[in-house]
């Protein structure tokens, strides 16, 4: 198949997160199965316009708006090369129906809907603008085609918050075999893994260390990651807080294994593949219950959902106390049965049963219960 994956960023965006690694996984194996996949997306300062990387074309344009209206001309100009489509939705999609021919297929991919994120991140008149584009425009641009969803909390809000009325089928995250040993530091250490940014909360987990450290002097926190908000979390950083940046792969788990917990206090998410990254090294994570991490963490087993808006260090607390009582080796071995669920090879071969017009191949329906 000739299939182009449209995203508003690639892998080595410098603002690159778990949407663009979904989207690469796709793109890439799918070129291994002999596909032609174009992958057109922004450009950041310093990335080449074009270049081909594991036999994925890249094609760059345009900047965080830009980049819309290019892609739609750059796609108008061919718009019967493809055969298939993978429209990207980042809380706004790429409408890429407007200028392909009816033959083509698109399947408009969604992580997370993000009409309370816009409020975070936008003015009001912003916030309201990406709300129209993400719920009514959207939903009428796709009424005709299938949709994708990462998580049944996604699919869910889809259709109750944006009213979606098309198909949705659930393609899931994949995880990686860890590179490095699971195995826990004798100190009690907790790891964030994400994006830094202001729907992530960090503040949230930096307000409780104190709180935390009361009962645990020991505790040391490693956050991983990089965004907009890291210079201002830097300036704040209380003791026996780190704030890594961005790491290498084996690093960052090796950071992640030895913790006792992977936490996040985010607002929202798609899935949360930090969390399924994390349990792929026995690691449990604490949460709240919201989209996406509710279906990522499964309570009591792989970590624990603390009700929004409840006290975020009281939670990670009683989730040490319970790690500290003996229940370590247990979880971990939930927490990998868990993430050995969830593989790249089955979700792509879910993808591209779907960008062949078929349901799911036998042996790939979703892996929830």
């Amino acid at each position: 198949m000739r299939v182009a994956v449209v995203n508003w960023r690639d892998p080595w965006h410098p603002a690159a997160g778990g949407a663009e690694t979904y989207a690469w996984e796709m793109a890439r194996r799918l070129a291994a199965l002999g596909s032609q996949v174009c992958f057109v997306t922004a450009r950041a300062p310093g990335q080449r316009r074009r270049e081909d990387v594991e036999g994925v074309r890249f094609v760059r344009m345009g900047g965080p708006l830009t980049v819309y209206p290019l892609v739609l001309a750059w796609l108008l100009l061919r718009r019967g090369r493809f055969d298939a489509v993978l429209d990207c939705q980042n809380g706004i999609p790429f409408f890429t129906p407007w200028v392909l021919p009816r033959r083509t297929r698109v399947l408009c991919v969604i992580h997370h809907v993000h009409d309370r994120q816009f409020g975070v991140h936008l003015p009001r008149w912003g916030a309201a603008i990406g709300r129209f584009l993400e719920g009514p425009v959207s939903r009428w641009t796709y009424r005709r085609y299938a949709s994708v969803a990462v998580s049944p909390s996604t699919a869910a809000a889809m259709r109750e918050r944006l009213g979606w009325t098309g198909p949705i089928h659930l393609v899931p995250n994949g995880v990686h075999e860890p590179v490095v040993a699971a195995g826990r530091s004798p100190a009690a250490r907790l790891v964030c893994v994400g994006r830094l940014v202001a729907h992530k909360r960090v503040d949230l987990l930096l307000d409780a260390v104190a709180q935390l450290r009361q009962g645990r002097p020991e505790l040391h926190v490693d956050i991983i990651g990089r965004g907009p908000e890291e210079a201002r979390l830097r300036a704040r950083l209380p003791e026996g807080v780190t704030l890594h940046g961005h790491l290498p792969e084996e690093a960052k788990q090796r950071l992640v294994a030895g913790a006792w917990l992977h936490v996040t206090a985010s607002q929202g998410e798609g899935w949360g593949l930090s969390v399924l990254e994390a349990a792929a090294l026995g690691v449990p994570t604490v949460a709240f219950d919201v989209d996406g991490l509710c279906d990522a963490v499964r309570h009591g087993e792989t970590g624990w959902l603390l009700p929004e808006g409840s006290d975020f260090g009281k939670g990670v607390a009683a989730a040490l106390d319970e790690m500290d009582g003996g229940q370590y080796d247990a979880y971990g071995e939930r927490c990998r049965a868990w993430a050995a669920r969830f593989r790249w090879d089955r979700s792509v071969a879910r993808m591209f049963a779907l960008l062949q017009g078929r349901a799911a191949a036998p042996g790939h329906e979703e892996p929830w219960p």
